[in-house]
């Protein structure tokens, strides 16, 4: 069950991608994704004093990857923890959802701006957090697609709440650091890709990284296939370029 909390996550079939780990995750050094990874790990492994952490940012910069990596490490130190992505769960009742989540070890809310403003949700997440302050050994993860004062809520106790911790803004890669981070990913799964191929697979597709990700998962899965090297002439054939 991954060490994940059995009242949640099997009745609504939340699944962790295995390729969201810290180790899949690029950052360079020093820049906010950086620091945001590096305070996740922290969290996890319960050497920060911060039982709290907010991190946010557009669309493919990778803030999902990350409360899926901290589940992945939470079940890795034999700790129970809850991924609750929210636009997929936005239908359900905030108050069931989040009843008793206090009493885990790691709780990650993603995509918060996905139910801000709905009726129940803000003040089932306001209560939330006050259990979750009064319950010391429970960590809060939360992600969102922009700071908590702009999510639109309605209850400034909340906003408020939401501000506790430490923040974080996650920065898109530039395509040298998508290069980079597709590198990464693909040693991961045994492949190791030249510069040429790399620059070639930025300049035809499109600098989304979810679908940068999804090309790589193809060509791995064809090349294991047919046992060939992914090259240029190779990812033409199997893509269609």
């Amino acid at each position: 069950m991954n060490n994940q909390s059995s009242h949640q996550q099997l009745s609504l079939n939340v699944h962790l991608s295995d390729d969201a780990t810290f180790d899949n995750y690029f950052a360079a050094e020093n820049s906010s994704n950086y620091l945001a990874l590096q305070a996740i790990k922290s969290l996890v492994s319960d050497v920060s004093p911060e039982p709290f952490v907010y991190v946010w940012g557009a669309e493919g910069v990778g803030v999902s990857h990350l409360l899926q990596a901290a589940c992945h490490a939470a079940s890795a130190h034999n700790l129970c923890s809850q991924y609750l992505p929210l636009e997929e769960l936005a239908g359900f009742s905030a108050n069931e959802l989040l009843d008793g989540l206090e009493q885990l070890d790691l709780v990650c809310l993603d995509g918060v701006q996905h139910v801000m403003g709905q009726p129940g949700w803000d003040h089932a997440l306001f209560h939330l957090y006050n259990r979750l302050r009064d319950n010391p050994r429970c960590r809060l993860l939360v992600s969102a697609d922009s700071a908590p004062r702009d999510l639109g809520s309605g209850l400034p106790d909340l906003v408020s709440r939401m501000g506790w911790g430490i923040s974080f803004h996650l920065q898109p890669l530039s395509d040298e650091e998508k290069m980079s981070a597709l590198r990464l990913r693909a040693h991961a799964r045994g492949i190791e890709l030249t510069d040429d191929v790399l620059a070639f697979i930025l300049h035809r597709a499109s600098r989304d990284m979810a679908e940068l990700f999804e090309y790589l998962q193809r060509l791995d899965t064809i090349s294991l296939a047919e046992k060939r090297r992914v090259t240029i002439p190779f990812i033409k054939e199997a893509l269609g370029w």
